[in-house]
C-alpha cells in the first residue's frame, strides 16, 4: 500500500547504486564522510534540488560539463561547479582558463567522461581526472549541496572541500 494522500513519500536508499558508490568511494579517499540525502523525486535542476532541501538555488553546486578546446584544437572535458544561482559565462571562463572555447557538452559526452547521466553528475567519482573550476560564489555559504551520482541523491559539502576533493581552481564563472 502507498502513502496516504498528503503523506510524504519516503526516499529509497541509493547508497548501493554504482554512481553513488563511485562518489562515496572517492570521498572516502579524501577522508570525507558526507551527509548524503536520497530524495523521493529526481532533482535534475538547481531549483528542484533547492526546493527539496529547503534552501536557495545559490547553495547548490551544479556540476556542469563542457567541451574545452585548447588553442591547438584539442578537446577535453571541463567541469564547472557553479552556484545554482548563476549562468556560466563560457567566454569568460574560457579566457580565464586559457582555452580557445568552452561549449556545452551533450549527454553522451557527459556520460562518457564522468560516468554519470545529466542530473546526477557529481563533482567527484569520474573514471579519470577532469579539470575543474569552482564558482567563488559558493564560498558565501557554510554548506553547499552537490549531486551524489544519481538524480535522487545529493551530499553536503563546502566550498573549500569542493576545491580540495576535486583539485579545482576558484573562479568567478558568471
Amino acid at each position: 500500500m502507498g502513502p496516504e494522500p498528503g503523506e510524504p513519500v519516503a526516499a529509497r536508499d541509493l547508497s548501493g547504486h554504482p554512481g553513488v558508490r563511485a562518489v562515496l568511494d572517492t570521498l572516502a579517499l579524501h577522508h570525507v564522510v558526507p551527509e548524503i540525502r536520497h530524495l523521493p523525486d529526481a532533482v535534475r535542476t538547481a531549483r528542484a534540488a533547492a526546493d527539496a532541501l529547503g534552501i536557495t538555488p545559490a547553495e547548490i553546486a551544479n556540476s556542469l560539463v563542457f567541451v574545452a578546446t585548447d588553442h591547438e584544437g584539442a578537446t577535453r572535458p571541463f567541469l564547472v561547479l557553479a552556484s545554482g544561482g548563476h549562468r556560466v559565462d563560457t567566454d569568460k571562463v574560457a579566457a580565464l582558463a586559457d582555452l580557445a572555447s568552452l561549449d556545452q557538452a551533450d549527454p553522451e559526452f557527459v556520460r562518457e567522461h564522468t560516468g554519470f547521466a545529466i542530473g546526477g553528475v557529481a563533482p567527484v567519482g569520474h573514471p579519470h581526472h577532469i579539470d575543474t573550476v569552482v564558482d567563488v560564489t559558493l564560498g558565501r555559504y557554510t554548506t553547499v549541496w552537490a549531486a551524489a551520482g544519481h538524480s535522487h541523491s545529493v551530499f553536503a559539502t563546502s566550498y573549500d572541500e569542493l576545491i580540495r576533493i576535486t583539485g579545482g581552481h576558484p573562479m568567478d564563472v558568471a
